[in-house]
């Protein structure tokens, strides 16, 4: 399973990015899908996920109501879209999926929010 992401950058304070994942596979297949993040000199933290069936996503206290994850199976592809960015927004994130058993990481995509 290979996952590349895309759509990060440079964005001001209150402003939009669109984050995309595509998968080598079907995404149908994976267990769970999931967008984390890692600020500088923090851990990494769940941003958003959403279960093989789409029926069920969950998003981090910190981002609801302006972050939104979901998933255009034809194209393999999850995506976060990111609504009134915040500079403590700013971050590297990953794409991940869970299948067979197994975690698998995209390479990340940068965000800076800038105040």
């Amino acid at each position: 399973v290979q996952l590349q992401a895309s759509g990060g950058g440079l964005v001001q304070a209150g402003g939009s990015l669109r984050l995309s994942c595509a998968a080598s596979g079907s995404i149908v297949s994976f267990n769970v899908m999931a967008w984390y993040r890692q600020a500088p000199g923090k851990q990494r933290e769940l941003v958003a996920d959403i279960t093989r069936s789409g029926g069920s996503t969950t998003i981090s206290d910190s981002v609801k109501g302006r972050f939104t994850i979901s998933r255009d199976i034809a194209k393999n592809t999850v995506h976060l879209q990111m609504n009134s960015l915040k500079p403590e927004d700013t971050g590297i994130y990953y794409c991940y999926a869970r299948f067979g058993g197994r975690a698998y990481w995209g390479q990340g995509t940068l965000v800076t929010v800038s105040s």
